[in-house]
């Protein structure tokens, strides 16, 4: 991966362990060729909030995904631009099991968690009270 992160022609939109979102030369994809990438989709749109939170608008349909929050199907692309706004965020319920080795059983409760962009890894950058990030 350092080969793209560190590569100044390469236009890094987003990265994690395994995967990269980016402006790619193809001649660098063919799921075949050890060393080479595999193109998983076309974004038309996306929205990266932070580590492992991102919604994508590709060309096989909307992909969603929150830290710590199993269920994201609701959650629209308006959503995540909404939450680029500083000090913006939303509440979604979902289920945490909680376990107990004293008691020995596992409950199941619903909570609210809440969404916001994080800055923990990167410092985020405002312009006109959006998030921009060059």
């Amino acid at each position: 991966m350092t080969q793209f992160k560190n590569n100044q022609k390469i236009k890094l939109y987003y990265t994690d362990t395994d995967s990269i979102f980016t402006d790619l030369d193809p001649s660098l994809i063919d799921h075949k060729i050890l060393g080479k990438l595999k193109l998983e989709y076309f974004c038309e749109e996306a929205v990266f909030l932070g580590p492992k939170s991102y919604c994508l608008k590709t060309n096989k349909g909307l992909i969603t995904k929150i830290k710590g929050l199993k269920n994201t199907d609701n959650l629209t692309i308006q959503d995540f631009k909404d939450l680029l706004e500083k000090d913006f965020y939303k509440i979604e319920s979902h289920k945490k099991w909680f376990r107990s080795l004293e008691k020995g059983k596992i409950t199941i409760k619903e909570q609210l968690y809440r969404i916001k962009q994080t800055d923990n890894k990167r410092e985020n950058i405002y312009y006109q009270n959006k998030n921009y990030r060059n």
